[in-house]
């Protein structure tokens, strides 16, 4: 079976979540990504971050984030979610994860996170298991900019942008 390089999920921008104006706050949209993330890690990969560290010690943490808010979104709306695995090493993942309208028409953000393998009983990092590293090498769906100011340009303006 092929797993897929792009995983989507559905939400809705909850009033829990949003400022005096009816938005999306601005820290809560790391909150949808990642709970995007872990579920789709589960529904797509069979990987369950927190069954992992519970029996083996060892999971994913959070190690950097930059973020890109390009319109807002609103109380109420349906979002789309995608991600895709967009670069790693023996220790680290790079996860990009772009935020839509519910018909990807509006772009409204998008997240470039960095994750380390971590042990967490001894406190250091780790490195990945083969199996992981053979997943990764089969999800991986690279992009083209290395810098997340370009690549944001990139998905504003289309493919022109940066001619």
């Amino acid at each position: 079976m092929k797993l897929s390089k792009t995983v989507s999920s559905l939400a809705t921008i909850r009033f829990q979540d949003c400022d005096p104006f009816n938005h999306l706050n601005n820290a809560s949209y790391i909150n949808y990504f990642m709970n995007h993330r872990e579920d789709q890690l589960i529904k797509a990969y069979d990987i369950d971050i927190y069954e992992m560290a519970r029996k083996t010690g060892i999971s994913w943490v959070s190690s950097s984030n930059q973020i890109a808010y390009i319109k807002p979104a609103f109380l109420m709306e349906k979002i789309t979610i995608e991600s895709q695995l967009i670069a790693f090493n023996n220790s680290n993942l790079k996860v990009e994860m772009r935020m839509y309208n519910s018909d990807k028409t509006n772009l409204k953000a998008i997240i470039w996170c960095g994750f380390t393998h971590f042990n967490l009983l001894k406190q250091q990092k780790e490195a990945h298991a083969e199996e992981f590293m053979s997943l990764f090498k089969s999800i991986l769906n690279p992009i083209e900019e290395l810098q997340f100011e370009k690549r944001v340009t990139r998905l504003k303006f289309g493919e022109n942008a940066m001619t």
